[in-house]
């Protein structure tokens, strides 16, 4: 009895369609997959040095019914002029006091502590944001 090959001989007529096929497919995802990277990062970079103040909460204290005392750590170039906004909301997470607060001093990081006054008594602050004055 004879022997049955399975297959065609190995390397004798060049490659599949599917491999080549896969071979594409891997070269093209791997181009697209380094440029979502670089759009990614440059997205990020773009961020990061276009932020020239940032402004962090690290505490409040509810000292009356209508005041809050907010801790802030604010992050600026000497130069620039920040504008930082503070909520305070109640047990229902309803806004009961908002204020701008603007810090011009020539120094980069500082460490403030800013009165909210409110209509009812609060429960929690938050920072809305912190902006250069000059985009505000």
């Amino acid at each position: 009895m004879s022997a049955v090959r399975a297959g065609l001989p190995e390397g004798r007529y060049g490659r599949s369609a599917d491999e080549r096929a896969d071979r594409k497919l891997k070269i093209i995802g791997a181009v697209l997959g380094a440029g979502l990277i670089a759009l990614i990062a440059w997205f990020g970079y773009a961020y990061v040095v276009d932020q020239d103040v940032s402004g962090q909460l690290t505490g409040f204290t509810v000292t009356a019914d209508d005041t809050v005392d907010v801790r802030l750590e604010i992050t600026k170039d000497k130069d620039a002029t920040a504008v930082c906004t503070v909520r305070t909301l109640d047990t229902y997470h309803e806004e009961v006091g908002r204020k701008s607060f603007t810090f011009g001093q020539r120094q980069d990081d500082m460490i403030k502590i800013v009165t909210v006054r409110t209509t009812a008594r609060a429960t929690s602050a938050e920072l809305i944001g912190c902006d250069s004055a000059a985009n505000s």
